[in-house]
């Protein structure tokens, strides 16, 4: 299961984050992932709380959202939603694409605790 180890890489830029910002805790944290990044979202959400424990984030909720794959038509230039296992344009159906997105984990966002009760956001 190697979204354990996605989650302590990224649990390492979310201490990195929270030290910096002076925060007491990590509240909640978004990641985007699309579907050709070869994270499974639903074992990267069993992963988090085993790597968070004993960090600033033990307690923190994550947040998966799911990006689209869009490609962009080599021929006819229109940029379009696509299948992962059809990358054809959407709008004139030639195979001939480049990939914009889809392929991505990013870290969104993160919600910090400065005091019990005071959440910043960044």
């Amino acid at each position: 299961m190697h979204e354990f180890a996605v989650c302590q890489d990224m649990l390492t830029q979310i201490e990195s984050i929270a030290a910096e910002q002076q925060a007491a805790a990590v509240d909640m944290v978004t990641v985007r992932i699309g579907p050709l990044s070869g994270i499974e979202a639903h074992l990267l959400k069993q992963a988090f709380p085993l790597a968070a424990a004993g960090t600033v984030a033990e307690k923190a909720e994550l947040i998966v959202e799911e990006l689209p794959i869009k490609v962009k038509c080599q021929l006819c230039g229109a940029e379009t939603e696509a299948k992962a296992n059809r990358l054809i344009c959407g709008q004139c159906g030639d195979y001939h694409t480049q990939l914009l997105s889809g392929d991505e984990m990013l870290l969104a966002s993160v919600e910090l605790l400065k005091e019990p009760q005071e959440a910043i956001h960044v």
